[in-house]
């Protein structure tokens, strides 16, 4: 690392904390005796998407957190929630790294936690992932929920 003052690449590390998704480290010159803080994050894999039909698109935090807005809207769901939910997916599929994942497994992780955080979202996102293709197979769906407890309260 050089020193942004005097240019000498002679420096120590005086503290190291994590902030974020980084790490931030402030350093001392072990030439001139300054003190300057660096930031260093992980660089990423590009992800990418395969769509049932064979489509490859990459991974689009935007695209996924808009797609739960949708299912979650009117709903009693903070925010922060939602921030969270896509966090912990989009974590997850970096964690298991892979260059590509296919979108049903996007999917399922998506339904899994918004089953959990609000059973009406859930339905509404499910609906329009598993293109369910009559009223008979969404009845079902819910008829399933209720079973299982989740969602009796709604």
């Amino acid at each position: 690392m050089k020193c942004p003052f005097c240019g000498t690449a002679d420096s120590r590390v005086i503290d190291t904390r994590e902030v974020g998704d980084g790490i931030r480290r402030r350093r001392e010159c072990q030439s001139c005796n300054h003190r300057y803080t660096t930031y260093e994050q992980v660089a990423k894999v590009n992800l990418l998407v395969v769509k049932r039909d064979g489509r490859r698109e990459p991974f689009d935090r935007q695209k996924l957190l808009e797609g739960l807005w949708r299912a979650c809207a009117k709903r009693p769901v903070a925010s922060t929630d939602v921030e969270n939910l896509v966090t912990d997916i989009e974590s997850s599929l970096y964690g298991l790294g892979q260059s590509e994942v296919p979108s049903r497994l996007v999917g399922e992780m998506v339904m899994e936690r918004l089953r959990k955080l609000d059973a009406v979202a859930y339905v509404r996102f499910a609906s329009v992932y598993r293109s369910f293709a009559d009223l008979e197979t969404l009845k079902r769906e819910v008829d399933g929920m209720l079973e299982r407890g989740t969602g009796a309260e709604e």
